[in-house]
């Protein structure tokens, strides 16, 4: 009976919102539609299975330019239609190439007398089902051209290497090149020429899942390891590299494009995005590609950001193209898309000195055993403990907490070694704790034991008992905190135990 359930209810397994997986592709279609900022995009009311995007701003006067694909690559196609890139988008299921009557009634649609140009990734069912469609077209008399892209290295015998997010840089030159009312004949050399210039890698520590689907691939990359040159469709890469190191990954990929675009050509590189990189992730990355061996020819960056994505993919992919001036002025221009990100000039991070602003303790040290033993049996115990307060942690938080102290414990423990701290001093003591913990534990843990050590410091300092002295602290931290007994907080043990020492 389980077994029923579960093969009745897959999609809820899913890893994926959507409600029937039969129109995802519709449905996605028509949120890109309603949201356009430019309010520029229609979709063919022919047949549901028949989706192609237009621009509702055309009229026939330049070159058309047409992609598409299989969905799943979002925001290729959909998203780069519009003024100064694709004139229309022929879009198939996840993965699957559009059928040739999609095709054909978009070259239809959109092309006038001067013809029009379709963009096609290396793929088998893409090269077939628009090839066919461009022979039918010219029969209803239409002028139509056609380019492949095959910017994918990383199978460098590859008689066909496959079209990945380089394709995204030949639609915006190809675009801007019919914008300025080129012939069909200069926009396909021109776009010829940017599918030569073009060279694409991709890596991932996880492989895509398709909606709907189980994870049958879950588990092909092993932990700590990376598979570089995947397919956008989850196609198995050329080789698997033992290591997770942004820096060291980024210097394999680099490798590989010099090789294609050799060492002196004038780059921009995109940084793509595959659909399951974090931003965090993928600004590091763009860190470590400026300081590698590309550096030096890094004109402009496109991205960090996802263009030709492959779903959920957990992974990214570098495409560098060796500029000239009118590929520069293509790839500059302005366009109307929701998809394309601007191509920015490279610049090195700039610096504004500054001084800082903080507020030193100055104390004297001093010697006393008694002391200095206690503050050592404190950090090696917060330090052991490491481990299991962070297990503890991991239960009803993220899991740090453990982590957090031994930080502090640690940089106290080296004071304390070194001869540094004012152990004949209980005030300046707990004042200089309080100092350092704030500095180096972080998060809101560091600061609030950095208000309870302050705040006891001054009291010891006016001749309190060192268990009213804490008591108080705890009386500062539980303010500026809000939090309070019976709270689940450090305060629950904490409050208890000062109590204690003061009975």
């Amino acid at each position: 009976m389980l077994l029923l359930w579960l093969i009745k209810n897959k999609e809820t397994m899913s890893r994926f919102f959507f409600d029937d997986r039969k129109q995802l592709v519709n449905d996605a279609i028509e949120g890109v539609i309603v949201s356009s900022r430019f309010r520029n995009l229609t979709r063919l009311d022919i047949d549901p299975a028949i989706r192609v995007v237009v621009r509702n701003d055309w009229d026939k006067s330049k070159v058309a330019i047409i992609s598409g694909g299989g969905s799943g690559h979002e925001p290729a196609h959909v998203g780069f239609v519009g003024k100064g890139m694709l004139t229309a988008a022929v879009c198939g299921d996840l993965f699957a190439s559009p059928s040739v009557d999609a095709v054909l009634n978009a070259i239809v649609a959109v092309t006038g007398d001067r013809g029009c140009l379709l963009i096609v990734k290396n793929y088998t069912g893409d090269r077939l089902n628009f090839g066919l469609a461009a022979e039918k077209a010219k029969k209803h008399g239409l002028k139509v051209e056609m380019v492949i892209v095959g910017d994918d290295i990383s199978l460098p015998d590859n008689k066909q290497p496959r079209g990945i997010a380089g394709t995204a840089l030949v639609h915006k030159i190809a675009g801007f090149a019919a914008e300025q009312g080129k012939s069909l004949g200069d926009v396909k050399a021109l776009a010829q020429q940017a599918c030569d210039s073009v060279a694409s890698m991709g890596v991932a520590m996880q492989t895509c899942n398709l909606p709907g689907s189980e994870d049958d691939e879950e588990g092909r990359i092993k932990g700590g390891h990376v598979e570089l040159g995947l397919g956008i469709h989850g196609e198995p890469g050329a080789s698997t590299v033992d290591s997770q190191n942004s820096k060291e990954i980024i210097a394999t990929l680099v490798k590989h494009l010099r090789k294609k675009t050799g060492n002196d050509a004038k780059l921009a590189v995109l940084i793509n995005n595959l659909g399951g990189v974090s931003s965090l992730e993928m600004a590091l990355l763009t860190k470590e590609l400026v300081h590698s061996d590309l550096g030096p020819q890094l004109a402009y960056l496109i991205g960090p950001a996802p263009l030709v994505s492959a779903l959920d993919m957990k992974g990214f992919s570098l495409t560098a193209i060796a500029l000239n001036d009118t590929f520069i002025k293509a790839l500059q221009a302005d366009v109307e898309t929701a998809g394309w990100q601007p191509m920015v000039k490279y610049h090195a991070m700039p610096v504004q000195k500054h001084s800082v602003i903080r507020r030193d303790v100055v104390i004297t040290p001093s010697d006393n055993a008694a002391a200095k033993a206690l503050v050592a049996s404190v950090a090696k115990t917060l330090i052991a403990q490491e481990s299991h307060l962070n297990a503890l942690d991991a239960k009803v938080g993220d899991g740090d907490t453990g982590s957090t102290f031994a930080e502090g414990a640690r940089d106290i423990a080296q004071l304390n070694d070194n001869g540094k701290l004012p152990l004949n001093d209980a005030a300046a003591l707990l004042e200089l704790v309080g100092d350092r913990l704030a500095t180096v534990m972080g998060g809101s843990s560091g600061v609030l034991m950095s208000i309870f050590f302050t705040a006891a410091g001054q009291k010891v300092g006016e001749k309190k008992s060192l268990p009213e002295a804490l008591l108080f602290g705890l009386e500062q931290m539980k303010r500026y905190g809000g939090a309070d007994l019976g709270d689940r907080t450090l305060i629950d043990a904490l409050q208890p135990a000062l109590e204690a020492l003061r009975d």
